[in-house]
Formats: C-alpha cells, structure tokens, sequence
C-alpha cells in the first residue's frame, strides 16, 4: 500500500472516533493555562498509543514522546486554550462553558479543540505503522497561546533539555478557508504582536465644572484618532503594519470626569526594524497628547505580551510543501500573503535553534467560500477565527487535517526512502 492510501486508510478507520472527541472538546473549552481537563484527554489518549507522557510541562502543558529506532527527533505541536467568548453559533455540541474564577464564557473561537484533535489523529497513525518510520516524535500539547506565554512557560520548564531538541517544529492551524486546502509561505507568516496597556492619567471631578477637571477621556480620544495616523501618515505604501485599539475604559458615572482612562493596544508589525519604529510613534503620541492636555502625570504605558514575527524557514517549508503536495494533491497546497495574526509557536523552534515550517489548514465549506467570494461577502458570510460564530466542519476537517500533518511529520522522519519518494 502506498504512503498515501496508508494515510488515507488511517484517517477513514479512526474519523468517527476524532469526530466525537472533537464535540466532546468544543463543548468543554478552557482559558489559557487553564486546559485541565483537555490535557488529562490528551495524556490518557497518548498514553493508550504506547507514547511516553509527561504532564504539567510549563503548567498545563503535556508531552508525549514516542521512541522508534535511531532517526530525527521531530516536533509536532498543537495548542489546547480557548477565549472568552460568548458562542453563537447554534451547533448542537455548541459551549455552554464558563470560567468558574471570572464568570466569563468560555469558546474555542480559535480552533485549538481541532488542533489537539489533528494531533492525537496524527499520534495514533503514526503509532499505528512503526514499520514505515524511524526516529521520535515529540508530540507537544502547548497551553496558553493565546496570551502569548504558553511556549515560553514549556521551554523555561527544560522542554528542550529535558526531551532533545527536534531537527524541524512543525505546527498547523485551521482557518475559514475551503476545506481539502492548506496555504503556506516561506519567510514571515505571521507577524510580530504587542499589546499594551496604556493609562492616561488626569484630573477627576464634577461634570458641570470640567474646567476644574483635566478629562482623561477627551484626552484618550485624542489618542485614539491620533494613533491610526501612524499607519496612514508615517509608513510608507509597501510598509504593513496594524494597530488597533481593542478596549477603552474610563469612568463610572455620567456626571463625575474620570481619574483615569485605560487603553487596550494590539500593535502588528513584520520587522524588527518596523516594530521599534511603530512602537516609538506610539509612545510619542501618547506622551505628546497627555502634555497637550495639561496632565499632571506622564502617561504609562505598560508591555502585556510580546509575540515574535512567526517566520518559515524556506528550506524546510520547502520539504514539507512536497509532502503535503503529495497526500493532498499539489492544487490544494496554496501560497498565502502574510496575515496580520500572530502566534508563539515561533518561539519553540527559536529556543531549540530548529526551522519552523506553520501551515493553515481549510475548515469551511468550499461552496460557501466559492460564493461569499463571487458575491464579495466574505467578511459578512464567512466567520473568522475569534468570531462567536466561528466553527469549522468537524468532517472532512478533522480528516485532511490528520492527513496533512502525518504526511509532514513522515517528510521528516528516517522512512528509508529517496527524497523524490512521498515518505
């Protein structure tokens, strides 16, 4: 049987058992360093495969390691977290969950219930056909990504010193584009990611004497306005960068002028150069605004989280594009623009000094893409990633999901094979 009809075999044998674990996990999402119960799933099931488990890696973290012969030491990674989100998308297995510290509903708006269950897929094929492959697989089931701490708490937990450092990092993420499709590109995928919390500090008092007062939030609107022309007015046409201002907050009453006003700030850059620049017009503006308005206190400008430009080693992409060519059919592997989003997967190839080939994968209806696109609509029609009604097709998702990331995880171990062969 050929390494494609293998995989394809595979899939079909193991598809109904994923589907439900699938339901199952959207229905019970977890916060960011919160993933108990799905890292419990995860041990229990890699453990059941033969895989040395070990939990608790950098929290919440599992690490399933899998020993077959002298060979390279491939890393497959998945990410488990969800975020606050209330679900509306009306699927029977739809969450009801909420966090029982803050109250706040919880969804897996991002598809990281699909990831984990692409990868135990992935797990049990390859589990299932030692004879085809040696090496080891080091599975990775990463909390917290969504806060942008999860692979950093698993490398300083020893990740690498405690279980070897993998020749390639190999992740995917699913994304509202037609199933059966993956897209790709070398070089930056994904950019860099900071977000900060700025508070503007001023003067409160009555509302009917503001001249009494230095308004913090006169003072945050300006800022506001003042820092969308950063893009618009600073960089020039062939520079990307993003800035968005994601929460406001000031006040308590609609008579009292605020001590304060707190600003949400996501900034989105593909070079380090870029990124020092974009930040420094920021803190110009905000400081500049502040002293305009007269205030008594120098704003604070506070780094939440801080994720790198996620960037593909075109080398091994390059691998790894043959492979999926190759179990998916070359017209289903497309070349993307790089996308504005941001991940820490990054950081785990960087600490093990590994290329990194990321990948999404398609979870919406082709037919319903294909329309969206001829009527102009997609935004409207197509949910996207952090939508509350955001959910991809549980099948044939799941399916092509596990064929892709088994057909690249073979590219890399030893199969004794010549490099034109579909490994």
């Amino acid at each position: 049987m050929s390494a494609v009809s293998w995989i394809n075999d595979s899939v079909a044998r193991r598809i109904t058992d994923l589907a439900e674990l699938y339901r199952d996990l959207h229905a019970h999402p977890e916060l960011s360093f919160a993933e108990h119960r799905t890292a419990a799933i995860a041990a229990r099931r890699a453990k059941a495969l033969g895989y040395e488990v070990t939990e608790g890696i950098g929290g919440t973290g599992v690490v399933a390691r899998l020993v077959n012969g002298a060979g390279p030491l491939v890393l497959l990674r998945a990410d488990m977290d969800a975020l606050p989100v209330l679900e509306r998308t009306g699927l029977p297995y739809a969450s009801m969950a909420a966090d029982p510290d803050s109250g706040e509903p919880v969804m897996h708006a991002c598809g990281h219930d699909m990831h984990v269950v692409c990868l135990l897929g992935t797990l049990d094929a390859l589990a299932s056909a030692r004879e085809r492959w040696s090496g080891t697989v080091l599975a990775v089931f990463q909390p917290g990504e969504e806060v942008g701490r999860g692979a950093r708490a698993m490398v300083e937990d020893g990740l690498f010193e405690r279980f070897g450092k993998p020749e390639v990092v190999l992740a995917q993420h699913v994304l509202p584009i037609p199933v059966g499709t993956v897209a790709t590109r070398p070089g930056a995928i994904l950019s860099a990611n900071d977000s900060l919390r700025i508070t503007l500090h001023g003067r409160g008092g009555h509302s009917s004497r503001p001249e009494a007062t230095i308004d913090p939030i006169v003072m945050a609107a300006a800022v506001v306005l003042r820092l969308q022309t950063i893009v618009s007015r600073e960089l020039g046409a062939a520079e990307q960068a993003v800035i968005t201002i994601g929460t406001l907050h000031a006040g308590t009453k609609e008579n009292i002028i605020a001590e304060q006003a707190e600003l949400g700030v996501s900034v989105r850059t593909y070079s380090l150069e870029l990124h020092d620049r974009v930040l420094a017009a920021v803190r110009r503006i905000v400081h500049a605004e502040a002293d305009a308005s007269g205030a008594d206190r120098p704003p604070t400008i506070e780094s939440l989280m801080r994720l790198p430009v996620t960037v593909n080693d075109p080398v091994a992409l390059d691998k790894t594009r043959t492979a999926l060519r190759n179990a998916l059919g070359s017209e289903q592997v497309l070349e993307m623009p790089a996308f504005s989003a941001s991940e820490d997967v990054g950081i785990l190839a960087e600490a093990a000094g590994a290329p990194l080939s990321f990948w999404f994968f398609g979870g919406e209806d082709p037919a319903k893409v294909a329309a969206a696109q001829q009527n102009g609509t997609v935004d409207q029609d197509i949910p996207m990633n952090h939508s509350p009604n955001f959910a991809p097709l549980a099948e044939p998702t799941i399916g092509h999901g596990v064929t892709a990331f088994t057909a690249a995880a073979l590219a890399w171990l030893d199969t004794g094979r010549t490099s034109g062969d579909m490994p």
